[in-house]
């Protein structure tokens, strides 16, 4: 399946201008609302869509408020973002993404964590070897999940492993990670913990202690989101500032013929990537991170 999918970049790498869009057989697609979730239902295999690739710094997201929900580069006060290396952790340690038609509905309070949805597809931790590529469609299994609370709202942190992992058939639960991968659930709590901190932030938090619960649960929390896209893209939810516009979904509201879609989105133009401040590449140590 993934094959069909090809990404459309257009601009530089690290500006303001930088955009990768999905196309499937050539024809743009939003990666929020036209990507099937599943790849094969049948076998619990998902897809997601790579956002930052491991050990990258570059704060990339799907944008909820674009057309056709391109990924660029979250900004603050108009400048581009970045995650700071925090010893021992240099970027984003896995492949970090989000699930297609999900949506952590802001106006719905979980009743476990006591706090709402923060208004975002559900984010997704790939922890295979491979490294990804921005705007990389990967087929996953679900292996656990996290609950970080932040800035009040729930932040949900999906673990998967690519489905073409050397060791996807060994791990099919969180405490498979564990037992295969040992310290890495423990450093996924550490660096959503601390990442924040040289911004001048506090510490994260999370719901139940930071323990990573299982497939299962995380299963659950999957098939809550699905349903709460499926409302949001009928109409049946506030949408906001978010952009509905798809391509795929002919019975839906904002649904956009393949050949008005590309007369909407800029024409392929890939350049050079612009260089990255060298104080990107700093290293901060936490003393909160070992306690």
């Amino acid at each position: 399946m993934a094959s069909e999918y090809s990404t459309r970049v257009v601009g530089a790498a690290n500006t303001l201008e930088h955009r990768v869009f999905i196309e499937k057989d050539g024809k743009v697609i939003s990666p929020f609302h036209d990507l099937p979730l599943y790849a094969d239902e049948s076998q619990t295999i998902l897809n997601m869509i790579v956002e930052v690739p491991r050990w990258t710094n570059a704060k990339m997201e799907i944008s909820k408020e674009e057309a056709f929900n391109p990924i660029l580069q979250d900004t603050k006060k108009g400048k581009l973002r970045y995650v700071r290396n925090c010893f021992p952790h240099h970027g984003y340690i896995w492949n970090y993404g989000a699930f297609p038609q999900t949506w952590e509905d802001p106006n719905s309070k979980h009743p476990e964590t006591g706090c709402n949805g923060d208004n975002d597809p559900l984010d997704v931790c790939e922890i295979g070897e491979a490294i990804g590529y921005v705007g990389q469609i990967k087929q996953v299994k679900v292996l656990g999940i996290m609950a970080m609370i932040d800035d009040g709202e729930t932040d949900w942190k999906v673990l998967v492993i690519d489905v073409n992992d050397p060791l996807a058939s060994k791990v099919n639960d969180i405490e498979d990670v564990e037992r295969h991968l040992p310290g890495l659930v423990r450093a996924t709590n550490e660096w959503f913990r601390i990442y924040k901190i040289p911004d001048g932030k506090p510490e994260n938090v999370f719901a139940f202690s930071g323990e990573a619960k299982p497939k299962k649960y995380a299963v659950e929390i999957l098939h809550e989101c699905h349903e709460a896209w499926k409302k949001l893209i009928a109409g049946e939810s506030p949408a906001g500032d978010i952009a509905l516009k798809n391509t795929t979904l002919t019975g839906a509201k904002n649904f956009v013929a393949a050949a008005e879609a590309a007369a909407q989105v800029p024409a392929a133009n890939v350049q050079p990537a612009a260089p990255i401040d060298p104080s990107i590449s700093k290293s901060f140590f936490i003393s909160s991170a070992t306690a």
